[in-house]
């Protein structure tokens, strides 16, 4: 967070611009403090703000950033995979972004358990959801202006009612951009491709865990953890994670 603050700073000074930085607590330590991971007053700072940034919270993450971005509807995650100069990675020329829906699938949080020897997880995918992503992710090729090109990832054969109805849809928001390339893959494969080919993807859009997996796995590729930004945006708010050295990589 310092990093990034020092960065914003220097923007600051070049562009004549002004940034009021509020500090909220959330996280571990914030749990051990006031017994709660992420208090009321931290969530109303936040949707009040032009923009957040949210530093390394420790174990309590899911309670800190899932709620936030349901509570804040941020429901694309976005994260952008690049090979730097002097940092070691797979390949050279790798260039592409994850955009993962972020507010359904199996990070809903419908869990429970009906008996001592059962646990069931309820996969919730929405037309709505779908369609919102799969356009942020057309638009998202759009505005890089590479490879013109988006593969949607799923496991339709398998899922054939949550997938399916993801799948469907990104080929229907597919029609409404004929000069962006259009593909699917299976989620497997695609973890394949990534390590095999990685720079030939441009932009890849999926549903919640999947992007989840796909984009820490595409994180190894470019040199770890502590070089994955990410950008959790929705209509009204956004919310930022900024690399740090809090990866144990």
């Amino acid at each position: 967070m310092d990093a990034t603050l020092k960065v914003l700073d220097a923007v600051q000074e070049n562009l004549s611009l002004k940034l009021n930085y509020v500090f909220l607590e959330a996280g571990d330590r914030c749990l051990e403090k006031h017994g709660v991971a992420l208090p009321e007053e931290t969530v109303k700072a936040v949707m009040s703000a032009d923009a957040a940034l949210k530093g390394p919270v420790g174990e309590t993450a899911a309670d800190v950033i899932v709620r936030l971005r349901q509570l804040l509807d941020l429901y694309a995650n976005v994260r952008p995979f690049k090979s730097y100069p002097g940092v070691p990675c797979l390949k050279p020329g790798i260039d592409f972004v994850v955009v993962r829906e972020n507010t359904e699938g199996l990070y809903k949080g419908f869990e429970f358990r009906p008996s001592d020897d059962v646990a069931v997880s309820l996969r919730v995918i929405t037309r709505r959801g779908s369609e919102r992503i799969a356009r942020y992710a057309f638009e998202e090729a759009l505005r890089r202006g590479l490879k013109l090109k988006v593969t949607a990832v799923h496991k339709a054969n398998v899922l054939k009612a949550t997938c399916g109805l993801f799948a469907e849809v990104c080929r229907s928001v597919a029609k409404d951009y004929p000069q962006v390339s259009y593909e699917e893959m299976y989620v497997d494969a695609a973890a394949m491709r990534l390590i095999r080919e990685p720079e030939s993807f441009d932009v890849l859009v999926t549903t919640n865990m999947f992007g989840d997996i796909l984009s820490d796995e595409a994180a190894e590729l470019v040199g770890g953890l502590g070089l994955a930004p990410g950008a959790n945006i929705g209509d009204r708010h956004a919310l930022f994670e900024p690399v740090h050295g809090a990866a144990w990589d």
